[in-house]
């Protein structure tokens, strides 16, 4: 392999591994005694890295140094690709398009609380509140991994709410923010024929807009973003598999 590339790789690999564990660039160089400067340099393949600054680094992030020299696959292996964002981003469109073409299972999570609850979502949170419905979505996104397949998961848009789960998903998934506007999460899921955004709330778009305004902070903690905005399913998966490297 080129140097160049082995470099490029590296910081690819550094970057990924910082946004996972949820640090800002500013973050990653306190941690590991390195400037802002070095960080950003390392990221963008520019830096020759010794094998110390490199543990530094690596154990800042909280990876195994070979992780951050594990070779690029030419083709999808093993991995799970987790789609995140707000209800009406597009995530069962997409994810069920992303699965073909991956030739991959797709699951939705939501779908896999609503088989251990033996109840629907509206009704899971009507009889037993938010806390068991995370309670049970931890339960499911653990099932899914024991499954130990490739599988392109659709997750609930409070996933995030959930420190924990939402920090096992980064550890485990390969994980994409799915973003739109608030206008366009509104207005998908209507037309999906739901109407229970609407019902008896007539400052519906205003609470949808602060939930995305307190969520994106969290949302951002994905590997990287893909706005679905004006696109086509068959062009939001081009470009997923683009920047998820998977030929």
């Amino acid at each position: 392999m080129h140097r160049k590339s082995i470099l490029l790789d590296l910081g690819r690999r550094l970057r990924e591994a910082r946004r996972r564990a949820g640090l800002t660039v500013t973050e990653l160089a306190e941690r590991a005694g390195a400037s802002r400067r070095y960080v950003t340099e390392a990221e963008a393949g520019r830096a020759n890295l010794s094998v110390l600054k490199l543990c530094d680094l690596a154990a800042a992030v909280g990876v195994p140094v070979r992780d951050l020299f594990e070779p690029t696959l030419g083709k999808w292996q093993g991995e799970r690709i987790a789609l995140v964002g707000l209800r009406g981003a597009g995530k069962s469109t997409v994810g069920r398009a992303l699965a073909l073409a991956l030739e991959a299972p797709f699951v939705e999570l939501d779908e896999r609380v609503e088989r251990i609850a033996g109840m629907t979502l509206g009704e899971l949170f009507d009889l037993h509140g938010e806390a068991h419905f995370h309670r049970l979505e931890r339960e499911a996104l653990e099932s899914v991994l024991a499954a130990g397949e490739r599988t392109v998961l659709a997750t609930g848009g409070s996933i995030v709410a959930s420190t924990d789960t939402f920090a096992r998903l980064k550890s485990t998934c390969r994980t994409v923010w799915l973003r739109a506007e608030p206008t366009e999460h509104f207005q998908r899921v209507l037309e999906q024929g739901d109407r229970r955004p609407m019902t008896n709330r007539p400052r519906a778009m205003a609470e949808l807009e602060a939930i995305l305004g307190a969520r994106s902070p969290l949302y951002a903690q994905c590997e990287f973003e893909v706005s679905t905005s004006e696109k086509t399913p068959d062009a939001i998966v081009a470009e997923l598999l683009d920047r998820l490297g998977i030929a």
